[in-house]
């Protein structure tokens, strides 16, 4: 079975954000069920697809807001409204639907569609009609924007997000519709969606490698607690917001928190031990060197990737409900807690008596759910044949 697997940005082999990291697992599972897959998108300006045999690349493009120059978010904002698209699809119609057409027919001829995500799917819908598809909703992404509309300050701000959540339900209607076959990458949003049904929709329990990750002897302890995160994707920053704003007075002035990833702007914390670090060379290296990892999640849909990369990691954890959606097995040095009080107490408490565990049987059981999964969706693309495109 050939697969073209159509998302927004294709796979260099960084890892470089929770999206990518799914990419690369959903990838990798679809391959250890005997598909052949082809990737179609664009990569980020300087760098280079990481399987080019297999890789159909439509051009480089940066389609982050918070580096764009606020002419060019006007000018998206612009083209969004007259064109009737999001504003996240609208960022990649730089090349004509002809162009794309011409490239799938160069290297096909494929089976059927992996639809990843809805920004791809929302700036070129009519392209991929003509095959049967399975849709990979990372989130709920119009719950998404409904929540960031909540959290925005600015009143046209809010207006965008409220437009943009209003056409993205009616994109993940069409998209559910049309797909043999859902992925949802949290329990919960196989409802949310509306395609509950074992029938059509499954769960993908994500993995952050093929292989476990090794433990390298005792963790040298650098910091109490250590954050790592894409902060300029909003509800990520929501979850921030929380944690500086809500969970960090209640911690002891002595308590030494570390913040990597880039940062935007606004981002302030009176806590004294609160240090932003900004980029590093390796995450897992980073968080090893913290007590523990606090997962802040209070917004969004999906799963929380760095979730699961701590847990890979045997490291201690203080979760919110939010931030283990999508995980069916919670080990036992992870302490839940949503009040911020308490969750700043459990975070001092294991911080003081640090309790590492295996985290290898956590990934193996993941990456079994995984491949389930994966075949469970490839059955119901039903009988399929490779013929020639008109």
């Amino acid at each position: 079975m050939h697969l073209l697997f159509a998302t927004s940005i294709v796979p260099d082999g960084a890892l470089a954000s929770g999206y990518e990291i799914a990419n690369a697992a959903i990838i990798a599972a679809l391959r250890r069920a005997g598909a052949r897959v082809t990737v179609i998108g664009f990569t980020w300006p300087g760098k280079a697809a990481a399987d080019p045999q297999d890789t159909i690349v439509l051009g480089a493009i940066d389609v982050r807001t918070e580096s764009a120059s606020p002419l060019q978010k006007l000018a998206w904002a612009g083209r969004a409204i007259l064109s009737g698209l999001t504003f996240a699809s609208v960022k990649l119609r730089t090349v004509s639907d002809q162009a794309i057409r011409a490239a799938i027919e160069q290297d096909g001829p494929f089976d059927a569609y992996v639809m990843n995500s809805v920004q791809f799917a929302g700036a070129f819908e009519n392209l991929f009609t003509d095959r049967p598809s399975i849709f990979v909703a990372h989130n709920v992404e119009h719950l998404s924007a409904r929540e960031n509309a909540a959290a925005a300050s600015g009143i046209f701000q809010r207006f965008l997000f409220r437009r943009e959540a209003r056409l993205l339900k009616l994109m993940e209607e069409r998209l559910c519709r049309r797909a043999r076959f859902v992925f949802t990458l949290a329990e919960e949003d196989r409802a949310a969606l509306g395609v509950a049904s074992g029938e059509r929709s499954a769960a993908l329990p994500l993995v952050t490698g093929a292989r476990a990750q090794t433990r390298e002897g005792s963790r040298r302890i650098d910091c109490d607690a250590a954050l790592i995160g894409t902060w300029t994707w909003q509800p990520n920053r929501i979850g921030l917001d929380w944690f500086l704003g809500k969970v960090a007075p209640h911690l002891r002035p002595d308590f030494r928190i570390r913040i990597a990833g880039h940062m935007p702007s606004g981002i302030t914390s009176t806590h004294p031990g609160v240090e932003f670090v900004g980029r590093v060379p390796d995450a897992s290296a980073f968080v090893r060197g913290a007590a523990v990892i606090p997962l802040i999640s209070t917004a969004g849909s999906g799963v929380q990737l760095k979730t699961i990369e701590t847990f890979e990691l045997g490291l201690p954890s203080v979760a919110t409900s939010r931030s283990l959606r999508g995980i069916d097995h919670r080990p036992a040095n992870c302490v839940v807690a949503d009040d911020p009080a308490a969750f700043a107490r459990a975070l001092e408490a294991a911080a003081a008596d640090i309790h590492d565990v295996d985290g290898a049987a956590f990934h193996r059981q993941q990456l079994k759910a995984l491949d389930a999964a994966i075949r469970l969706g490839l059955a119901k693309l039903g009988p399929v044949r490779q013929e020639a495109f008109a």
